[in-house]
């Protein structure tokens, strides 16, 4: 998949076929638009393409109101998202920046500057598609475009499972209530998060539990606590792990981490390979269930104590779940 920040590249396709969205986790329902998108890209003859947002809309107006809870929590970074997307089959992702210029386009702004510019000869939406300054554009308006200006435009109904609508927020809702199983189901995978192994204070192996970090910039995860994990990228096959995702509210102001979110994930047999670590691998975490929030502890005895419990419960998770060693969930 080929990946490009704007959309002025002499290397992009003239012509595509074309869905917008955050796409913030590729649940379900992303899934079967990304589908139904590469179908009609093959019958016309043209690359199909994704167009997203980075920061996500809701961040720059959080920030520009100097409210940061009107920000959302992200299903996941931007790696996974690209990632997710070229496995679904994406043959171009265009990554727009959100900043006042995209914010003050009118919906016919949009239309003229964004989609004229891509090329875009078919447009899919889902049904609760708004776009322009102060969503005033809709789908029917889009369509009306399209009639005009010479390209198709098509709207996606919502995707149900078990009579639920697939959505992101609906994906957010149940990782923050820690319903992992629930969200694997709505996304149709394990809630899973990859990046690059980077260097800690070394004092997980200083405790006696040597962990894998991976670090975050900037990112407000919808899923926080102590979880049983998978680690992919380290073996042939998974291994299993126990993983803290959060800020560890145990460790002193002055950490490495400086309160920035960090996943780190120990796991429960560490390959004799990977004595020295594996720094700069890339790794991707499954989170499988969760154990418990994020707790302070008083000193590191306590910690060192609540660790040892974390991987004897996740040992036992594994042992009375065997059916986790598939990490796609059926289609139901």
């Amino acid at each position: 998949m080929k990946v490009f920040r704007g959309f002025r590249h002499p290397d992009m396709a003239s012509r595509c076929a074309l869905t917008i969205g955050n796409f913030d986790g590729i649940h379900r329902g992303h899934q079967a638009m990304l589908s139904l998108l590469i179908g009609e890209a093959r019958q016309r003859g043209v690359p199909s393409c994704v167009l997203t947002f980075e920061p996500h809309p809701r961040d720059y107006f959080a920030a520009l109101a100097h409210q940061s809870s009107l920000a959302p929590a992200r299903v996941g970074t931007l790696r996974d998202k690209l990632c997710d997307l070229a496995q679904c089959g994406v043959d171009q992702t265009v990554v727009l920046p959100f900043d006042a210029r995209l914010a003050g386009l009118s919906s016919q702004g949009f239309i003229d500057t964004v989609l004229c510019g891509l090329g875009a000869c078919y447009v899919q939406v889902g049904d609760d598609f708004r776009f322009g300054a102060g969503r005033a554009g809709d789908y029917v308006a889009l369509d009306a475009a399209g009639t005009a200006q010479g390209f198709d435009v098509a709207r996606m109904n919502s995707f149900e499972v078990h009579g639920l609508r697939v959505s992101s927020s609906a994906v957010r809702s149940a990782l923050a209530q820690g319903r992992m199983q629930d969200a694997a189901r709505l996304m149709g995978h394990p809630y899973r998060i990859s990046g690059h192994v980077v260097h800690g204070r070394k004092l997980g192996r200083r405790l006696g539990f040597k962990t894998l970090n991976l670090r975050f910039a900037h990112w407000n995860p919808a899923a926080s606590g102590i979880f049983v994990v998978w680690v992919h990228g380290l073996a042939p096959h998974p291994l299993r792990g126990v993983a803290n995702l959060g800020i560890r509210p145990s460790l002193d102001a002055d950490d490495v981490n400086g309160g920035r979110v960090l996943l780190e994930t120990h796991c429960l047999d560490w390959p004799p390979h990977l004595a020295d670590g594996a720094y700069g691998r890339i790794i991707r975490v499954e989170l499988l269930h969760k154990l418990h929030d994020e707790r302070r502890y008083s000193n590191m005895d306590a910690l060192i104590a609540a660790i040892s419990q974390d991987c004897y419960d996740a040992r036992a998770w594994f042992s009375q779940s065997p059916h986790h060693c598939l990490t796609i969930i059926p289609n139901p």
